[in-house]
């Protein structure tokens, strides 16, 4: 941080710093402003003698917060932030480049607060930018998010009804731990007390959240996103298991988390997972793993690697004979 700033640059920073972060302790704050932690405390002292209600608590999980419904300045962004803030939203949701669409609705909104400086650049970027929508994105219901994610914040167990992508669907009685954000899809990762164990659950397929009275704990230590790439690839209706003559060092790099777990198995290694879409794991995850490979388990698997299998061998076929090109010695090909 800059040490020419005065005493009031530094107690606005300091407000901006307890509005991202509430509950930053003394030496949080310190470390962030670049000035000792009796000079924190001061800043802190400037905030509460202007008007703004800065609380503090003691313990573990102490440190300084702003009240709850604390009327703030406006928010003031840099023609940098503003621009960053619209190339974003595009990038997450193209859609939002029509006026109509909900998060549109509310883009456009924060453009027209801008000053008018960077608000004109803001306003440029949305309307002549174009995005490209994610083929693998799938955007949630926004009640459906914020009612879980309130869950989540609140440890309230949840019934959800969960419709999966054949169309079948179920209530499941869950702890909300996490609402984790992966490569445009949204998941709830929770334990399930049907199955007693840890699912992970594509949100926009939440139909319905229904919130119960009864409290929850987090496991220890959890890491939402790292148990939810640990998880993706267990507990679907199909079972997976594939084998790898390459040594696993080679292969890992290849394998999603979603396809399963890569363990080792003699000079080679094998990929133990589950799907609930076996021609989109065999033709959009297989396909691409540039190791010979054998599918051991999963009778849906190997029906949807042989019809992938089938259509490329068709695509090599010689127009007159219908037989398939020998790729290496064509000359050899039956006619």
């Amino acid at each position: 941080m800059p040490t020419d700033l005065s005493p009031t640059a530094r107690a606005l920073r300091a407000l901006e710093i307890l509005q991202i972060r509430p509950g930053t302790t003394a030496d949080e704050l310190a470390e962030r402003l670049g000035v000792t932690e009796r000079a924190a405390r001061r800043y802190v002292g400037i905030l509460r003698e202007a008007g703004i209600p800065v609380e503090s608590t003691r313990g573990p999980h102490g440190g300084y917060r702003l009240r709850r419904g604390t009327k703030l300045p406006p928010v003031v962004f840099t023609e940098a932030e503003a621009l960053g803030l619209v190339m974003a939203v595009l990038d997450g949701q193209p859609t939002a480049a029509d006026v109509d669409d909900l998060v549109g609705s509310a883009l456009g909104k924060v453009i027209q607060a801008l000053p008018e400086t960077v608000g004109r650049q803001a306003a440029a970027l949305r309307e002549h930018a174009s995005a490209a929508p994610d083929h693998y994105s799938a955007p949630p219901d926004p009640a459906i998010t914020s009612a879980l994610v309130a869950s989540v914040a609140a440890r309230r167990r949840v019934l959800i009804t969960y419709r999966n992508e054949s169309g079948k669907e179920w209530e499941a009685e869950v702890d909300p731990w996490a609402v984790v954000t992966r490569y445009g899809r949204w998941y709830l990762l929770c334990h399930s007390h049907r199955a007693d164990a840890i699912r992970t659950y594509r949100v926009d397929r939440v139909r319905a959240v229904q919130q119960t009275t009864h409290r929850f704990e987090l496991p220890d230590g959890l890491d939402p996103v790292a148990a939810l790439e640990e998880h993706l690839g267990v507990g679907w209706e199909f079972s997976t298991r594939v084998v790898f003559d390459a040594p696993l060092a080679e292969v890992a790099p290849w394998i999603r988390p979603p396809m399963g777990r890569l363990e080792p198995s003699g000079d080679g290694c094998v990929l133990v997972g589950s799907t609930n879409n076996p021609a989109m794991y065999a033709q959009e995850w297989l396909a691409t793993v540039p190791f010979a490979f054998r599918v051991d388990g999963g009778q849906e698997l190997r029906a949807a690697v042989a019809t992938v299998a089938a259509r490329f061998t068709a695509a090599l076929a010689d127009p007159a004979s219908k037989d398939p090109i020998d790729s290496e010695h064509p000359e050899k090909t039956r006619r």
